[in-house]
């Protein structure tokens, strides 16, 4: 643990410009190799077996079918893939769109599509603008909660990505709520179950 904010900001900035730079070499590309191997230590990791990885209904055989749809990116792309899975996660998507039926096949390809832009941001924005007309002051709470997340994995040098995604989400949201009350509904092109249940 660092003893002071600006050391932990210096840290898990030296650690992201290594990870950047490393990441991008060749030998960080994914290939059957890499898979093979990550599929083995996932394995090994979990109570799931080999048979497991064919099985795309399990949580071993997603991960391997997600390997496997990025194969020759680098693990900087990959990272990013991850990231907005564990977003789509905290958002409540994945829940939703195991209700819809949509197979996980189906929702790997389809986010596969897209980068964790201003676009997806504004998105996941505008679900936490229903949440909060839902339960008023959860924005609020959520954001506190991101914050000491933050701030926690800041200060153990840990991957900071998902945490700072969180925290633009849920200030995006609030800036739009105050900014404009009258926000409602997503845009027309928004990545929106709608739009999954059309591709399913």
């Amino acid at each position: 643990c660092c003893l002071s904010r600006a050391e932990a900001r210096r840290d898990a900035a030296k650690v992201a410009l290594i990870n950047s730079l490393f990441n991008e070499l060749p030998s960080r590309r994914i290939t059957k190799e890499f898979i093979m191997e990550s599929v083995q230590e996932a394995v090994a990791s979990t109570s799931g077996t080999l048979d497991d990885a064919d099985d795309p209904s399990t949580s071993i055989g997603a991960y391997h079918y997600m390997l496997e749809s990025n194969m020759g990116k680098t693990m900087l792309e990959f990272q990013e893939l991850m990231t907005i899975f564990q977003l789509l996660h905290w958002n409540g998507s994945l829940k939703a769109l195991r209700e819809t039926k949509c197979s996980r096949q189906e929702v790997i390809s389809y986010y596969s599509q897209y980068s964790l832009d201003e676009k997806m941001r504004s998105h996941m924005a505008l679900d936490w603008i229903m949440k909060e007309r839902e339960s008023p002051g959860i924005l609020s709470q959520e954001l506190r909660m991101a914050l000491r997340e933050l701030e926690e994995a800041r200060k153990a040098g840990q991957e900071l990505r998902f945490y700072k995604e969180k925290k633009e989400i849920l200030s995006l949201a609030l800036t739009q709520i105050y900014s404009d009350p009258d926000t409602s509904s997503p845009s027309d092109d928004q990545l929106s179950l709608t739009a999954l249940c059309s591709y399913h």
